[in-house]
């Protein structure tokens, strides 16, 4: 019988999905003003004026539940030397060979890498934003630094959806991970074969072929 282990408690969970509905809606809302090409998302928001409303809300709760996360995660998510060394090996990680990764902990480099994106796109999302907040506090702001926080936070957000793509295109390349995010489970094998020093501290035994 397949044993399973808690990655994600209920609440981690919740906050997750809080965070990706928020991501969406601030990413469509967004985009209905990054180019004319895409005005026509605002539809789906009642109409310009009330997607020009709606936005900077969206954006502050995205960052609000990503705060939550970031606060849970960040320990875990701390760069050491071992991810520097499965950084240099990852490209054999992307040709299939994933026995010569080194072993990880709860988080990989390239999970880690794309944390550390998300919370600096979200830092900088959020500065911007305030800076050409209309008519809240705009007005606080010289027309040069607005004009230079419209051209951050446009850069910021291309940055954060080519990470959210990473992300969802890593979780369902890597079979069992949609689980851990859904039910906040993975089996122990799933745990021993892709963070192998995560499984050691939960307890998990190493088959009888290992550390041979």
């Amino acid at each position: 019988m397949m044993r399973m282990l808690q990655r994600y408690k209920d609440g981690d969970r919740i906050n997750h999905w809080i965070v990706a509905l928020c991501f969406i809606l601030a990413g469509l809302s967004g985009l209905a003003f990054f180019h004319p090409a895409f005005y026509f998302l605002t539809a789906l928001f009642g109409g310009g004026p009330w997607t020009r409303i709606l936005h900077p809300f969206l954006g502050v709760a995205m960052c609000l539940g990503f705060l939550g996360m970031f606060l849970r995660f960040w320990r875990s998510n701390l760069w050491s030397r071992s991810d520097t060394e499965w950084a240099r090996r990852s490209p054999s990680l992307l040709r299939g060979d994933e026995h010569a990764m080194p072993p990880v902990g709860k988080y990989n480099a390239g999970q880690k890498g794309v944390f550390w994106l998300m919370t600096i796109c979200l830092l900088l999302l959020l500065v911007t934003g305030v800076m050409f907040w209309q008519p809240w506090f705009a007005d606080a702001f010289p027309i040069l630094a607005r004009r230079i926080a419209v051209l951050v936070h446009a850069i910021a957000a291309v940055c954060l959806i080519l990470g959210a793509i990473v992300h969802i295109y890593a979780a369902i390349w890597v079979k069992g991970s949609i689980p851990a995010m859904t039910r906040g489970e993975v089996s122990e094998a799933w745990a021993r074969q892709h963070h192998p020093l995560w499984a050691d501290e939960m307890g998990v035994a190493k088959r009888p072929t290992e550390g041979r």
